[in-house]
């Protein structure tokens, strides 16, 4: 675990700006009849004209600067051919690589007018990423973050998924510490000012539990129910912790 100098948090700043710049253009693009390919062309368009590398593209193999995941789809979504709906729900998640440093975060955005209790899974998905952050400062330690995460979203009957988690973010695009999205409190590494973790709830509507398309990069709910994600990455302070891809 790394704890950062200024200068490698402003270089992090500056990624995290890169990202959220991103996910804001996605978020205006995002509509019925727009291809999953589509938005990942705008997407890799931004990050590159902004001076700027897809953190995911070429990642372990993965062909696309975000990954992009519709309604039952948890993560790891391949852009391609796929044309949104009225209804739907988009998961995006993106990453940005400038001056040796990465910055990484993810979204869930309706397409047109969705279902109420689908607005509500996102709604809860982002405030379960804010329940997770209010404990992430020093002196706490990762399993108070996990533990906010996991309360929340089971008071609400929601699945947390199990195999897919949070991680440190720096220079390299996964790091330590690993941050689950469940826990118990008091448990796992001590967190301190200048570490800088992605904290990112992957909340079902259903079960917690996925499995692997044949693709080798899509997850998906064994239920069929939709699923949200929300994520930013933080720098960890003596006090609140400080956003580093945005606010929203």
């Amino acid at each position: 675990m790394t704890n950062r100098s200024e200068r490698e948090l402003d270089a992090m700043r500056k990624a995290g700006a890169i990202v959220a710049g991103a996910l804001a253009l996605a978020e205006s693009a995002v509509k019925p009849g727009l291809t999953t390919g589509a938005l990942n062309e705008l997407i890799d368009d931004y990050i590159v004209k902004h001076g700027a590398h897809p953190s995911f593209k070429g990642y372990n193999g993965f062909p696309a600067a975000a990954c992009i995941s519709m309604n039952n789809e948890v993560v790891h979504g391949i852009p391609g051919k796929r044309v949104m709906q009225e209804g739907e729900i988009v998961s995006v998640d993106v990453g940005a690589f400038i001056d040796g440093h990465h910055g990484d975060a993810a979204r869930t955005f309706a397409v047109g007018a969705i279902d109420p209790e689908h607005d509500k899974l996102i709604a809860v998905t982002r405030d379960c990423f804010f329940a997770g952050m209010k404990m992430a400062r020093a002196g706490n330690r990762v399993g108070d973050i996990s533990h906010a995460i996991q309360s929340l979203a089971e008071s609400h009957g929601y699945g947390v998924v199990r195999e897919l988690i949070g991680h440190g973010v720096g220079q390299k695009l996964h790091e330590a510490p690993d941050v689950p999205n469940f826990g118990k409190a008091g448990r796992g590494p001590r967190l301190s000012a200048g570490m800088t973790i992605a904290i990112e709830p992957m909340i079902n509507a259903g079960t917690k539990n996925v499995y692997m398309l044949d693709d080798g990069w899509t997850v998906v709910t064994a239920d069929g129910m939709f699923s949200a994600h929300y994520e930013n990455t933080i720098a960890i302070t003596d006090d609140e912790a400080e956003i580093l891809t945005a606010t929203r």
